[in-house]
């Protein structure tokens, strides 16, 4: 039930991420036309596909993260062993852990600084533009937090330990599990 909700969490956000995209791509098409077209443009457009973005790049990390989208140096830990990439896969869990972490709390700190400023066109408080940062923080620390508890009471996967490794799976191992 529970993992139901998280996976419904996560296709709520890739279709958010979608709408904003194409919310981003129209505005900003829309803008040249009526620039080049009518010589007038949306100012309103131009301010709104720059927070779209913003926006995009943050919700977009934390699903990256969860599928383990992200780089690595693979080079490195596929020349380990299993006990060696479990190390590292703790070890680089921690970074993250402590990144994300500093994340929140920094953005947790300016809040404050960026919501008594608003948007020079629509007028609207910075605070939800950069505020961002703090779903992306806490997300990455939930998600990676999720991961280390699996880690240490060893729940984690041969596939998961694998595509760390830089051990993505082939079409016909993907075959050989359907």
């Amino acid at each position: 039930m529970i993992k139901s909700l998280i996976d419904l969490f996560y296709r709520i956000l890739s279709v958010i991420l979608v709408v904003m995209l194409s919310g981003m791509a129209l505005m900003v098409f829309v803008n040249v036309v009526m620039r080049y077209g009518f010589n007038s443009g949306i100012a309103v457009s131009e301010e709104m596909s720059r927070y779209f973005f913003v926006w995009l790049t943050f919700i977009g990390a934390v699903l990256a993260h969860r599928e383990g989208l992200h780089m690595g140096v693979e080079t490195l830990v596929a020349r380990f062993g299993r006990t060696g990439r479990l190390v590292l896969m703790g070890l680089s869990n921690l970074v993250i852990l402590g990144v994300s972490g500093i994340l929140f709390w920094g953005t947790w700190k300016q809040l404050p600084i960026n919501s008594s400023m608003t948007a020079p066109v629509t007028g609207i408080s910075m605070g939800w533009v950069y505020g961002v940062g703090l779903f992306c923080g806490a997300g990455l620390f939930l998600i990676t937090l999720e991961r280390l508890f699996r880690l240490v009471t060893g729940r984690v996967t041969d596939d998961e330990i694998a595509t760390f490794a830089g051990e993505h799976m082939t079409l016909e191992k993907l075959s050989e599990r359907a």
